[in-house]
């Protein structure tokens, strides 16, 4: 009689366990999920806007994470990830590769941001042509006596060329969005792998010149005021400034999707651009697209 009362326990309990695991994993199985990549520039963006959207749909899960705008749009082609983000638009390659696999990226704006161009609060220097940091980072000028400093070397920081933001100063800046021109950072760049990375070194080194998007500019940094030509207004980022078009490096920031965006993926989309998200874009320090 024992035996058997402890059978029937044990059974029970198997069966118990059995049904909360099914429920567990039902309950899993129900969750909506999206995986969200690219962007170093939009990931901190990225993620206040999953956080938000999570907290008011709690059965929803928004994975985000960076590694630049190059390997966000790859995993789009690869069919990994269901948005990808981008600070720049996607290239002709890209898109002939992802024509190649059945992908058709579909470009969504879902903000815009200023390139501010960042020196040590030490360096003199606060005002800066377009053509004068076009030719530092070509490397025609070396010293920053070139361009009305003191008597030092100019070393120069960018982000890799797997960024979006690389590529937009590249084309931008350094080519002065010539499409013809091919000039190219100089050698003795340091390529830098995160927007973390020029702030820091920028913040310790007083002969530094470095780019970041302005929402990860800190209050110890200085921004430069640049122009777009000789004899022209010398204009600091903002959202002001980029709104009217003054400030000249400035540029819109993407979300990829394969196809026209249908489902949960489309609800979060409408989601960023609703004046809620919005607000938070310039909570960051980027610039709304309304």
């Amino acid at each position: 009689m024992k035996r058997l009362i402890l059978l029937l326990l044990f059974f029970s309990l198997f069966i118990s366990s059995c049904a909360f695991n099914s429920a567990q994993a039902a309950s899993e199985t129900s969750a909506q999920y999206i995986e969200n990549k690219g962007s170093d520039t939009i990931v901190n963006l990225a993620l206040a806007w999953a956080e938000k959207y999570q907290s008011e749909h709690p059965d929803v899960r928004i994975s985000v994470t960076g590694g630049g705008s190059g390997t966000g749009i790859a995993a789009l082609v690869n069919g990994t990830v269901g948005i990808a983000n981008a600070s720049r638009k996607i290239k002709d390659e890209e898109l002939a590769e992802a024509e190649s696999k059945g992908v058709n990226p579909v470009e969504h704006v879902i903000a815009r941001d200023a390139i501010a161009v960042i020196v040590n609060p030490e360096n003199p220097v606060s005002e800066l042509t377009l053509q004068q940091i076009s030719d530092i980072y070509s490397g025609k000028i070396t010293n920053w006596t070139g361009v009305g400093g003191e008597d030092r070397p100019i070393i120069k920081l960018s982000r890799e060329t797997n960024s979006g933001t690389h590529v937009y100063f590249l084309e931008t800046v350094l080519r002065l969005g010539k499409k013809e021109d091919k000039t190219l950072f100089s050698m003795d760049t340091l390529l830098l792998p995160s927007s973390e990375g020029i702030i820091s070194e920028v913040r310790d080194n007083p002969n530094a010149i470095g780019y970041d998007g302005l929402g990860y500019v800190p209050d110890d940094l200085k921004m430069i005021a640049i122009a777009k030509e000789v004899g022209g207004a010398y204009v600091l980022p903002s959202i002001e400034t980029v709104n009217d078009k003054t400030y000249a490096i400035a540029r819109d920031l993407y979300m990829y999707t394969d196809g026209e965006p249908t489902g949960l993926i489309k609800e979060y989309l409408d989601w960023i651009l609703s004046d809620e998200a919005q607000e938070i874009v310039a909570e960051l320090g980027f610039v709304p697209v309304k």
